[in-house]
């Protein structure tokens, strides 16, 4: 095999980091949570699961997807049409598109104990709203939460208490530079199932806390009884109980997770799969909640853009007309028993944990980093981008899982091979991959 070159989208990206702090957008797209050295890092053409780079090299996305906004596969035909109608009849007006009140309805009758939404376009604004009319309704300002929820300061602000706060929720070494010191004690952390912690925060900030902001599940299904505990103290306490939804939603069903378990909160917030690759965020919420928007400014000009909503109506259709859950989990299943199977034929230790529609390869080495920077890079050398999280999508066909699982096989078994020989770093052509967030240069 080869070894990589640095191609033009990998040269890219030095120059990127010169004039763009950080690199680019979104901390988890960058060459570095991958493979630092050689990642390809941009691409010309996206469809299906298939992705073309900067020199036309062709690539099966088995990975992220997009960080799990395309349950549909990338450039869906039926929402591109849906959207280049929108846009060609005007995305943007002096009046509101007429979309987002269908949208607003359609949700409503996903969420029945729901009466009103607010739109945004991306997860940790949605959040942030979330968080802001739970402060107007209640008139409280200390929020207790778990899971992680953006990058905003009211989430950020549980770090100048205690700059762990948050390594322990997805994201280590989430610095809070630049947010206000006076937002200190006001974001108080729990652990997921940690009922006592709660119960703890609660009669530490007794009559203080205006809203719980969790998320339903991230690698496993809950735990019923605790989400059923939090809830009820929430009701004991006047607390605003939101489910940040932007993950899990249309991963176990259409719309949110916790509608198949019984539990319900005050505040959902969705994204990610609701517009398919296209920006939208949904705040659901109780009626007479989500009516304290209307105390506290909340406005944006591009909130009223026309294609999220447009595109979140066609996903919507295509979700119940073609039973994409069903389809994912299906795929997923298959995924992950090939996965094993493989392993188990090289003699690979690794665990498959997550649900079948978010697959996550849990290598299980005393150098796990090492591992998974190795296995992405030799599965780029075959084509594949390859991580150890699988979104997956209803483009990751028969034919597209047995050429994975074929490479899949050759990369452990390699793996394999050179940990037996002591030299796994030896097949590493550059730099360990990342594991959190810190700076590039």
């Amino acid at each position: 095999m080869k070894k990589l070159q640095q191609g033009t989208g990998a040269k890219l990206w030095q120059e990127a980091k010169k004039i763009i702090p950080g690199g680019n957008q979104l901390l988890s797209k960058r060459a570095e949570m991958f493979l630092p050295d050689f990642w390809p890092a941009y691409y010309k053409k996206a469809k299906g699961c298939e992705i073309w780079d900067l020199d036309d090299n062709h690539y099966f996305d088995m990975s992220i997807m997009g960080i799990g906004t395309c349950s549909l596969g990338y450039s869906h035909p039926e929402i591109n049409e849906a959207v280049i109608s929108a846009v060609t009849n005007g995305s943007m007006s002096s009046l509101n598109c007429f979309e987002e009140v269908e949208l607003a309805q359609q949700l409503i009758q996903l969420h029945p104990w729901s009466g009103a939404i607010r739109f945004a376009r991306t997860g940790g604004e949605s959040c942030s709203i979330a968080v802001r009319i739970a402060r107007s309704y209640t008139g409280k300002e200390k929020i207790a939460f778990c899971g992680y929820h953006g990058w905003h300061d009211w989430y950020l602000a549980s770090n100048l208490t205690n700059k762990h706060n948050l390594d322990e929720q997805l994201l280590p070494g989430l610095h809070p530079s630049g947010v206000p010191k006076s937002l200190s004690g006001t974001v108080l952390p729990f652990k997921d199932g940690d009922i006592n912690e709660f119960k703890k925060i609660i009669k530490n900030h007794k009559g203080e806390c205006g809203a719980v902001v969790m998320e339903v599940f991230r690698h496993s299904k809950p735990n019923i009884e605790f989400l059923k505990k939090i809830r009820a103290l929430c009701d004991q306490e006047n607390i605003v109980l939101i489910y940040d939804e932007i993950s899990s939603g249309f991963r176990l069903n259409i719309g949110a997770s916790h509608l198949l378990w019984g539990v319900e909160p005050d505040i959902c917030v969705l994204g990610k799969a609701l517009g398919n690759g296209h920006p939208i965020g949904a705040v659901i919420g109780r009626h007479s909640i989500m009516d304290a928007a209307q105390s506290s400014f909340i406005s944006s000009s591009y909130w009223s853009e026309r294609v999220g909503f447009v595109a979140g109506l066609k996903t919507l259709e295509i979700f119940k007309r073609d039973n994409i859950i069903n389809q994912i989990d299906n795929i997923g299943l298959s995924i992950r028993n090939g996965l094993l199977e493989v392993a188990k034929q090289v003699h690979f230790d690794i665990e498959i944990i997550g649900v079948n529609s978010v697959l996550i390869l849990a290598f299980q080495d005393k150098n796990p980093l090492l591992v998974k920077t190795v296995f992405t890079q030799e599965m780029l050398k075959r084509g594949f981008l390859a991580s150890n999280v699988i979104y997956v999508s209803i483009a990751h066909t028969e034919d597209i899982i047995n050429k994975y699982l074929a490479a899949v096989k050759d990369v452990f078994y390699l793996i394999v091979s050179a940990n037996r020989e002591n030299n796994l770093l030896s097949e590493l052509q550059g730099s360990i991959c990342h594991s959190g967030f810190s700076r590039l240069n």
